[in-house]
């Protein structure tokens, strides 16, 4: 782990490759089924090309479901089971959450087909570029925050007309690891784009996002995307993990009034996204003079969780 300056438009955590796991620490499985995973991988990443080329003629149902269905397939292809703890709101809804691996983009469409809010380089990646563009993603360029005035307007237009956003508001990813809190990105969650949910009325729903191996029962890194780690070394160690989980646990939803503080209402999404909040409630905010208030932690609701076998 390194300390690493805070830069406010291009916000980066303390990782390095201390925070991966070491050999030996997460089981793996044999070659011929690490090859058969990314054959499976590169299969559905193609089949990602058609659906590109549907989304924009397909009625709202429709292409959230054929985007909701590809994204769960390639999450299954890659040899990752996923759990979803929670309901989502039935209407539109700005979607936070914390950001470890390219892994998180798939699993928040896995559960919510929504548009999202994605650094420009990603346009440019194979497959994954095109259908993000087809999907409708808002693609930001860190380097002219000038920009992001019209960025959030555009959000906020999207929440008006019905559809959800999704939106990772540390900025970059980070390992997520236990005792690993020096390693958060500086600055926490940046609230500009929360302010999309306050100029439409919209709720805020934190999501949090986790990483273990089902045959230790504990957390991993396995599966973050650090910043001097290249893609294919992380879609290796991915293939190779056996019984990774990734769990998206979806909590409180906050609802801002329409003189909400954005910084106020981005530290409690991210109180929200730390403390693992699964019940569905209700939470008014309201202008607070003083510190944030953390949202508190409701008892999880078993009968809430739902898990899609790999």
């Amino acid at each position: 782990m390194s300390v690493v300056a805070h830069d406010l438009w291009r916000p980066s955590s303390g990782c390095d490759d201390d925070c991966l796991p070491t050999a030996g620490e997460v089981p793996t499985v044999p070659v011929a089924r690490r090859v058969l995973r990314l054959v499976a991988a590169v299969v559905m990443l193609v089949a990602g090309v058609g659906v590109a080329l549907l989304l924009p003629v397909l009625p709202a149902p429709e292409r959230q479901a054929l985007l909701r269905g590809w994204a769960r397939g390639t999450v299954r292809a890659f040899g990752v089971r996923l759990v979803i703890k929670g309901r989502l709101p039935r209407r539109r809804a700005l979607l936070v959450a914390n950001h470890v691996s390219w892994l998180d983009i798939l699993a928040v469409l896995a559960v919510a087909p929504t548009r999202m809010v994605a650094k420009r380089e990603i346009r440019s990646w194979p497959v994954v570029g095109l259908l993000a563009a087809a999907a409708g993603t808002v693609f930001v360029d860190r380097s002219r925050p000038r920009a992001l005035p019209a960025t959030v307007r555009r959000l906020a237009d999207a929440l008006r007309a019905g559809r959800s956003v999704a939106v990772f508001p540390e900025g970059t990813t980070w390992c997520a690891g236990d005792g690993a809190a020096e390693c958060r990105p500086g600055g926490g969650f940046r609230p500009a784009m929360f302010q999309a949910a306050i100029d439409a009325g919209a709720p805020v729903v934190p999501l949090r996002l986790g990483y273990r191996c089902a045959d230790t029962g504990v957390g991993t890194t396995v599966a973050a995307f650090l910043g001097a780690d290249t893609l294919l070394r992380s879609v290796a160690r991915v293939v190779a993990a056996r019984q990774l989980v990734v769990s998206v646990t979806i909590a409180a939803a906050l609802h801002p009034g329409q003189d909400a503080e954005r910084r106020l209402l981005a530290r409690a999404a991210e109180s929200a996204v730390h403390l693992v909040a699964t019940a569905p409630a209700r939470t008014r905010l309201r202008p607070v003079p003083t510190a944030t208030q953390a949202v508190p932690a409701p008892t999880p609701d078993p009968g809430q969780e739902l898990d899609l076998a790999a």
